[in-house]
């Protein structure tokens, strides 16, 4: 096997003496050889199983060329948008086109389409109309059933029918994507590749489907909201890879897509053999010259520990797309990497990140869970932790103890966010004065996304009392260490269930706080996540009751506002919520209040203390007779 980057262009196929491609990779980002980038994974993956990948990094999608650099695979095209959904990467929440991709040389913006896994499928269909093509990578993923799309506002179809591939290779992939490519290589035919763990496919016939739960067609879901709740809330149900069932979406009497259940989790080795493939650990020299990948100095240092979430947020696509069962790497494949990163020579000595998707979950959140799944009915920790749950960081402190005695190693951080009610539940307590100890740096980041408790159910999230008693075990931990370290708390605006009242809530406790943060993240509706369900359809899927959804623009910027309500560029829209609200008790001058009246207006119940109201009075008088003595003079 040759230690270099897999083959960009004939050349460097003619130098590995390939004269085709098994697979060729089509991605939407630039080509960057880190196991942090998914398309690196799955080629290294299939390298190591005996197949030759080539990469077509960011191809321009109006010429037919870019895709045909390669020539056409022997097996089939390999299709992602990247490692984030395409329309995220290029729209913010209110749909204004984002002045940096950070997965193109030098962060230019453009290089790849909208609908990116769509138009890149399509593009390879007008050139090799019968070669297969898997998609997979988030997009795909997030997109593999009927879902509503925020940029169209509309319900769309499965990108399996829109971006005319053959298969979707969903989740991570890693087991799929060798299925695929043993069963393509003994000479199966791509549309009869139905029987992968991890995949979706197209049929005009269900006669030989067998065990499958039926889900609203296609028809039925845009003509009604509540049957794609109800469509919406049987996937989420079956995302788990040992009590997940097959699914089916009708769309005609003759056309079928089917969801085969998830492939089943990676075990301590398979994790390893992943994270232990031959990778160059940086993006393609071609790159140098036109300013490097910018996504790649976020990670370059990082060590990623696992995958998976329990957590299992609302607005969060992780239970969609990576699952709620834990994987984690040995102590053993993790301290191998970060030697690697040591010897880097831009290497300071500082490992930035020990994570994944919620840095301190080392185990499955109980026994069962690897052998008879995550319970469909329940959560792990929503609305509290259940009672079967296994809380303990010893195994983490033990990982972060080895990595911070590494030879040329000052720091280790915790930058990916831990979980803090988890922190809470662990009997142990060990964990919290290990993270102040050693791997905060001043700030913590966490994420309480918001204080109201119906907000927070919503949302998925523990109430805000828990939150309040972290924030107090943090401080006193601190405290008993000499240490000045602060938290800064995440925060969410116009979230489904939150109104203005909810949003003023939110006001007063950062006021309370004195506390203002520098930026807010208002609810991005991305596709599949129960959040943007309860968006869309305006109905919570797990009990199909009504939400108040905030989804006017004018709406949503005063909630926004009203977080930062000390920026004077927000005050006309705080002034109107607060009136809004019936809450102009928080415009006057006393601590309570969240801003002070402009000159003349009193709002109904502004007061001023100290007489302060008097001394306005007497300072207005003294104005007009000087402006009159003026004119006078005049």
């Amino acid at each position: 096997m040759i230690h270099d980057y897999l083959p960009i262009s004939r050349a460097d196929m003619n130098i590995r003496g390939w004269k085709q491609c098994d697979f060729v990779y089509v991605t939407g980002d630039a080509y960057v050889d880190h196991p942090s980038f998914g398309h690196a994974i799955i080629s290294r993956l299939l390298e190591a199983h005996g197949y030759k990948v080539g990469i077509i990094a960011q191809p321009d999608w109006k010429d037919k060329k870019s895709i045909q650099v390669l020539g056409e695979p022997r097996l089939g095209f390999l299709v992602s948008g990247g490692n984030m959904d395409s329309m995220v990467n290029h729209y913010s929440v209110s749909k204004k086109r984002r002045q940096q991709d950070s997965y193109t040389p030098g962060g230019v913006m453009g290089k790849r389409p909208d609908y990116a896994t769509t138009v890149y499928c399509n593009l390879i269909r007008s050139v090799y109309k019968d070669a297969p093509v898997i998609i997979g990578g988030i997009e795909a993923s997030l997109r593999r059933l009927a879902h509503y799309d925020y940029w169209s506002d509309r319900l769309k179809h499965s990108i399996l029918i829109d971006s005319q591939a053959d298969l979707i290779s969903y989740g991570m992939g890693e087991k799929s994507i060798v299925e695929i490519a043993d069963a393509l290589n003994s000479g199966i035919d791509i549309k009869d590749v139905t029987f992968i763990e991890g995949t979706v496919y197209k049929t005009n016939s269900l006669e030989s489907v067998y065990d499958a739960q039926m889900l609203p067609s296609f028809d039925s879901m845009k003509a009604d909201k509540m049957e794609y709740a109800k469509s919406y809330y049987i996937q989420y149900s079956n995302t788990d890879p040992f009590l997940g069932k097959r699914l089916v979406e009708p769309y005609n009497d003759h056309l079928f897509v089917v969801q085969n259940p998830p492939a089943k989790p990676l075990s301590v080795e398979d994790m390893d053999y992943t994270y232990d493939l031959p990778y160059m650990r940086n993006y393609h020299p071609s790159y140098e010259e036109l300013g490097g990948i910018p996504a790649v100095r976020e990670v370059k240092f990082s060590l990623i520990n696992n995958r998976g979430c329990f957590g299992a947020c609302s607005f969060c696509a992780l239970t969609f797309h990576q699952g709620r069962i834990i994987q984690a790497r040995s102590h053993e494949s993790l301290i191998e990497e970060a030697k690697v990163l040591i010897e880097e020579p831009d290497f300071k000595g500082y490992i930035h990140d020990v994570g994944g998707p919620t840095a301190d979950f080392r185990y499955p959140a109980c026994e069962k869970q690897m052998t008879k799944g995550a319970c469909s009915n329940r959560q792990c920790l929503f609305p509290e932790p259940c009672k079967n749950l296994r809380a303990d960081h010893t195994d983490y402190i033990e990982l972060l103890r080895k990595l911070r005695n590494l030879p040329k190693v000052k720091k280790v951080f915790i930058r990916s966010g831990i979980r803090f009610d988890y922190v809470l539940a662990d009997p142990g307590k060990k964990f919290l004065k290990e993270l102040c100890e050693y791997h905060v740096s001043g700030q913590l980041k966490v994420a309480p996304e918001h204080v109201a408790d119906k907000v927070l159910s919503k949302m998925g999230k523990p109430q805000n009392k828990v939150y309040r008693q972290f924030v107090k075990e943090y401080n006193d931990m601190n405290g008993r260490l000499g240490l000045k370290q602060y938290l800064v708390p995440y925060l969410m605006s116009s979230h489904p269930g939150s109104g203005l009242s909810e949003a003023i809530e939110l006001a007063e406790y950062l006021r309370d706080l004195g506390y203002m943060p520098e930026q807010v993240q208002d609810f991005y509706p991305t596709p599949s996540t129960i959040s943007t369900c309860m968006y869309y359809t305006g109905y919570d899927p797990r009990t199909m009751e009504k939400v108040y959804v905030p989804t006017n623009p004018h709406e949503k910027a005063m909630q926004r506002a009203l977080i930062q309500y000390r920026n004077p560029k927000n005050y006309d829209l705080v002034v109107e919520a607060l009136k809004l609200a019936g809450r102009t008790d928080l415009i006057g001058f006393d601590k309570k209040c969240l801003i002070r009246p402009r000159t003349g207006n009193t709002y109904g119940s502004v007061k001023r203390v100290d007489g302060a109201l008097e001394s306005q009075k007497r300072h207005k008088k003294k104005t007009i007779r000087n402006v009159h003595k003026k004119s006078v003079k005049r």
